[in-house]
């Protein structure tokens, strides 16, 4: 094969359509636009959501509680899921994503009591429940605040 016998595949290649240009083209006149109305008129399209004046459906259905803009997404990992590291590591947001028991560290981590931990443990979180912190300290290792 040369590289002069190479062609396109087909119907891999479209012409594109010749909008207002004669009749015979077959979209001559109104060019695919119909006879008027807005949707025939240049610059003439509606927004996503309107219905004519109408009250439109987003605003019509009844809203529902409060939504706060200020709130933050904190990622809560359980002591016992820190069994899985070995004795004497730091666990950080880095190593918790890399073991897959979280998958963004978000706003921050909190470390909650569920569960035993049976080794000694460095723990950098942005906050620990009362218990976690106990727990931590118990099996020899350390609770630090980020």
């Amino acid at each position: 094969m040369k590289i002069n016998d190479l062609t396109v595949t087909p119907g891999s290649r479209k012409e594109p359509k010749r909008i207002g240009r004669g009749i015979s083209s077959g979209q001559g006149k109104t060019a695919g636009k119909g006879h008027k109305g807005q949707k025939a008129r240049s610059g003439g399209s509606i927004r996503p959501g309107f219905e004519g004046g109408q009250m439109p459906l987003q605003r019509r259905i009844p809203k529902r509680g409060f939504v706060n803009i200020f709130s933050k997404s904190i990622h809560a990992v359980n002591i016992g899921s820190l069994e899985k590291f070995s004795d004497g590591s730091t666990v950080d947001a880095k190593m918790l994503i890399d073991a897959g028991i979280i998958k963004s560290c978000g706003d921050g981590i909190k470390i909650l009591g569920n569960g035993s931990l049976t080794k000694k443990l460095t723990v950098k979180a942005n906050a620990f429940s009362g218990s976690a912190k106990q727990k931590i300290e118990a099996a020899g290792g350390k609770a630090e605040v980020i």
